[in-house]
Parts: C-alpha cells; sequence; structure tokens
C-alpha cells in the first residue's frame, strides 16, 4: 500500500471483475484489496467482524477464505444485498435465472406487458428518459410477479435490475456524490435496453454458483451498540466506517431503495441518514443544531478543532462543528461497544480518510487512535493507505490495535 499516490486499485474501483465483488458499484464499497492483505496475515481459520457491513465487501471476503464471518448495518437495503452476495445458489437456480432474465428482457419490450408505477424519486426525469423509464417499469413489473425479493431467484433477478437500471440512467459517477449528464442523447430503442438485462443477467450469474467456503451473515444492528451480536466475540475486525466529509451514502444508493421499495418518500432518507454515523442528508441536517450531546468520552484534541472549524465560517462553522462533535460521540460509542465483542489479544483495522472543514484539518486516524487507546485497545498503529484526490491534505489510512 503507496500511500502517497491515489492508487484506485485500493478503492472500490479495485474491485472490478473480481466475482461478487463485482455485482453492484456502489462508493460506499472499499477495496477489497485492502480486506485481503489483512487477511494474508491469518494463518488459521478466525471469527471475523465488520460492524459497518456496507457492500459485504469483508465477510465476503473472509467466508470465501473460509474464516466464519458476521457484519451489521442499518441500512435495509444494504442487509438485503449483503445476504444476496454471501448465500449460495445451487446450479439449477443459476439455469432458471438464466432462462427466465431471457424472457423477462423480451417482454418488458411489449407496449402491453404490465408496468409497475414509477418510483417517486424527485425529478425522475432527470435520471432516465421516458423510453428508458417506460422499459425498466416493465421489467420491473415482470421481476416483481416472477420472484419474490427474498428468493434465491428474486435476488438475482433484482441485482440485475439495479446494474441496468443505473446503466440506462443519466447518472455519471465520475464524482462520489453523484452528478448528471443532462446531455447525454436519450436512446430510445428498446432491444438495446433488453440487450443490457441480459448482459446483466449473465454479469450476475457468472459468480453466482461458486459459492463462499463458509456461511457469513449481515445482520440488521446499529454500531454504536451492537446489541445484534448478542455474546459473540470475534477474533478480528475489518471494517471501514462512514469519513466525516458530510458525503451521505443514502443519496447514491436512493434510485436502488426506491425501485426495490425500501423508501417510499425522501424523508425516510433523511431519517435513515440520521441514524448513521456521519450522515448529513435533509432532516439529519436540519436536526444537527437541537442535538445534545451525550456526554461520551472524546478525544482530547479533538476540542480545539471543534472551535477552530466553528469560526471558520460565520454561518455554517457551528452547525458542521456540531456535526464533527456529534461524530465522534457516535465513533466513542461504537467503540466502547466494540471493546466486549472482540477476544483479548484479537485485532481491529479501520480504514478511515481524514477530513477539512474551512481549512482546518481534521486527523480522523489520530482521533480514532486516541479513542481506541481510551476503549481498551493498545498496540495502536497508524499507516497511510493512499492519497483520495487532487486535495494534497486528504489520505486514506489503516489505523489498527489489538484488544488488552
Amino acid at each position: 500500500m503507496d500511500g502517497s499516490t491515489r492508487n484506485s486499485d485500493l478503492t472500490y474501483r479495485g474491485n472490478r471483475g473480481r466475482g461478487r465483488h463485482d455485482w453492484l458499484r456502489l462508493t460506499p464499497a472499499y477495496s477489497l484489496s485492502v480486506v485481503e492483505q489483512l487477511l494474508d496475515q491469518v494463518a488459521l481459520e478466525e471469527r471475523v467482524l465488520d460492524p459497518f457491513s456496507g457492500t459485504a465487501t469483508t465477510p465476503l471476503a473472509a467466508a470465501t477464505r473460509g474464516h466464519e464471518a458476521v457484519s451489521c448495518d442499518i441500512n435495509p437495503f444494504l442487509i438485503w444485498l449483503g445476504e444476496t452476495k454471501l448465500r449460495r445458489y445451487d446450479r439449477s437456480v443459476v439455469t432458471e435465472v438464466g432462462e427466465l432474465g431471457e424472457e423477462l428482457a423480451e417482454s418488458a419490450r411489449s407496449p402491453s406487458a404490465a408496468r409497475s408505477e414509477a418510483p417517486p424519486i424527485h425529478h425522475i426525469e432527470r435520471w432516465w428518459h421516458a423510453d428508458a423509464l417506460d422499459y425498466l417499469r416493465a421489467l420491473h413489473a415482470g421481476i416483481e410477479h416472477a420472484a419474490d425479493a427474498h428468493s434465491a431467484r428474486g435476488r438475482l433477478l433484482r441485482v440485475a435490475f439495479c446494474r441496468t437500471l443505473m446503466a440506462l440512467s443519466n447518472a455519471a459517477f465520475d464524482h462520489p456524490s453523484m452528478s448528471f449528464d443532462d446531455a447525454r442523447p436519450e436512446e430510445r430503442d428498446k432491444a438495446l435496453f433488453a440487450a443490457r438485462f441480459r448482459d446483466d443477467v449473465a454479469h450476475i450469474l457468472a459468480s453466482a454458483a461458486p459459492a463462499p467456503r463458509r456461511r457469513a451473515h449481515v445482520l440488521a444492528g446499529d454500531s454504536r451498540d451492537l446489541d445484534a451480536l448478542g455474546d459473540r466475540r470475534f477474533d478480528r475486525v475489518i471494517t471501514s466506517p462512514p469519513y466525516p466529509n458530510r458525503m451521505s451514502y443514502v443519496r447514491e444508493l436512493r434510485p436502488y431503495m426506491y425501485w426495490l421499495g425500501y423508501l417510499r418518500e425522501a424523508r425516510e432518507a433523511g431519517e435513515l441518514d440520521w441514524r448513521a454515523i456521519g450522515g448529513t442528508w435533509g432532516v439529519a441536517t436540519s436536526r444537527l443544531m437541537r442535538w445534545t450531546p451525550r456526554g461520551e468520552v472524546e478525544p482530547a484534541s479533538l476540542a480545539p478543532l471543534l472551535l477552530e472549524v466553528e469560526a471558520g465560517h460565520a454561518t455554517n462553522g457551528p452547525l458542521l462543528a456540531r456535526y464533527l462533535r456529534r461524530y465522534f460521540e457516535d465513533t466513542s460509542r461504537h467503540l466502547r461497544a466494540l471493546r466486549d465483542h472482540v477476544v483479548t489479544g484479537g485485532s481491529v483495522h479501520y480504514v478511515v480518510g481524514n477530513s477539512t472543514f474551512y481549512g482546518v484539518l481534521v486527523p480522523v486516524e489520530a482521533l480514532y487512535a486516541e479513542l481506541l487507546e481510551r476503549h481498551g485497545f493498545g498496540a495502536v498503529e497508524v499507516k497511510r493507505i493512499r492519497k483520495r484526490n487532487s486535495k494534497k491534505a486528504l489520505y486514506e489510512f489503516l489505523v489498527s490495535a489489538r484488544a488488552r
């Protein structure tokens, strides 16, 4: 890991062509290569935890190598996606989904095909031109009729559908926050839409049958209390929590969550972001000024940073200072809960990115290191992984420690 360069192989881009890790492109996915390098240090089978599951990169990599793996997340779509990537699929199911995908791709072209209601996405016409949206509505209705979302074939068809809906959209992934290519020409050929869905089904099925060596699961749970884990304890934690950079992960997930029924209105996205660590979408931002600290353990070096950020902008400085304080309070709660689920001597590994607010550098890696020390972890080591973007101050780090 060369910490002086941007090294896209150490981001979600490095997961391309890597089997199930490449089923659906999402910015929250972090690098499989980082996880594999950490698992290369393991000689025996271990119990591996990821308390911020995201796209289930850690449990899938660990289970593929024969480790027992568990992760948790609060986002119901990510729980569904993670479970979909982790489960076993019989050859007969793969064959059936291939045949069904061919039928659905073609039948959705028919003017008489049933159509689902378009999802209530704000300015949906920016996302999809009329003909693409019409095809997606017909394809969605066909999939809904063909298989339940939690059945084996329903899961595989819906992941392929998610790939297709984004491929047919005007959304551009040249920035983590997502933008739109308004100049993209309208495509009206539904034969090309059908070919795209067939290709996406084939892409999913190419790695569906080879199952991970061990079972792994994604649990519905909050990383701040980890109650979902019960009394389970783990040998190794490998994770990448949200960074304190005000990027809403829910924002990018919205098209999938609306189409698959996990969101019904915009306010629900804001509510989910409020529950998440570092979330800032909609109501999650408006509630910050009413938020009251709980008195958690804080890094000693945090207070002067908050004063600098607050002074950095007359209007937004106080808001962002509260945002940072809430982020590190939530992180402190998480690490306090985590210590009870790591065996003595067990290792923890956090991939985190630093941030800047109004020219104030927030050394997230150092703040994590301090909190780990204060919550029962020792032998803390910080390693710079890579440069994050063109801003010279922003890097990604690996913060590692052992439970005392």
